[in-house]
């Protein structure tokens, strides 16, 4: 996410060396998802590259690769998860959850498997899980198994809340780019364990994305109430103005929860100049 195009020259510096982007995006933000990962294991080499632009309290939230999710479905899959484990050692602390994104398709009914998949996990990570199957969210007992399945492993439940994003028809390219593609989630603001985690969608329009997130302020600050430490993901259609999204949103949680340490003053994306 830290190499989009419409960043450079605002958010960072253009030219800026591919080694360099994300250590300027973790001035503007303390957590990104790594969704690069679903889509090729990375080398270690390239992993360490990351961890060296980071502090020890950046989180990441790194994706396992479709190997094992989709085409596998987390069945005899021990081969492409061990590399994949291997490759992303080096983040250390810096791996805040390791994401089981699950395909539509897999419902209620394929919780066992899920759940023998969560077993045999290593207990040095932590684990998030996004469901997509319209059953776990219409159908209580589906949730409860699920609940049940995920609160025992320590794994947590991530919520991709779409619902403001199809409120109204599209209204650009982006999203009814993202109209097509993306999933109608309903709403689920329920935490299961300390470190919840957020994927919010709003839209091109900054003030229906704002409208759209109020809820998540109000859930943010009161998990950060009782002790829990939430990460939460902003994004809209085209993704240009997301890091300064996510600053703002960070800034309302913390008109309601003062104590809530600032993010970091970003890096300057051109050189100060006297004139």
């Amino acid at each position: 996410m830290w190499t989009l195009r419409s960043w450079q020259g605002r958010f960072m510096p253009h030219p800026l060396p591919p080694h360099e982007r994300l250590r300027h995006y973790a001035s503007w933000c303390d957590a990104v998802e790594g969704n690069t990962t679903f889509y090729a294991t990375p080398t270690r080499e390239t992993v360490a590259s990351w961890a060296q632009q980071t502090g020890p309290d950046f989180r990441f939230v790194v994706k396992l690769p479709k190997t094992v999710t989709h085409e596998r479905r987390l069945a005899d899959a021990g081969e492409p998860l061990r590399a994949f484990l291997d490759a992303v050692e080096p983040l250390g602390p810096r791996a805040h959850a390791l994401w089981v994104q699950l395909p539509g398709s897999f419902g209620p009914g394929d919780v066992p498997v899920l759940a023998r998949f969560l077993r045999r996990l290593p207990a040095d990570h932590r684990y998030a899980v996004e469901v997509r199957h319209p059953d776990f969210f219409a159908e209580p007992r589906a949730a409860a198994q699920l609940e049940e399945v995920l609160t025992a492993a320590g794994a947590e439940w991530i919520p991709f809340d779409t619902t403001a994003f199809f409120a109204r028809p599209p209204t650009s390219d982006a999203e009814r780019d993202a109209w097509m593609k993306k999933p109608r989630m309903p709403l689920r603001t329920r935490a299961l364990t300390t470190r919840p985690i957020v994927r919010y969608l709003g839209r091109d329009d900054t003030a229906r994305t704002v409208e759209g997130w109020r809820r998540w302020v109000e859930v943010t600050a009161g998990w950060l109430r009782e002790g829990r430490t939430p990460t939460v993901f902003v994004h809209t259609p085209d993704n240009a103005e997301a890091p300064a999204l996510a600053r703002r949103f960070h800034e309302e949680v913390r008109v309601l929860v003062p104590g809530l340490a600032p993010l970091p003053d970003p890096i300057p994306a051109a050189p100060l100049t006297l004139f």
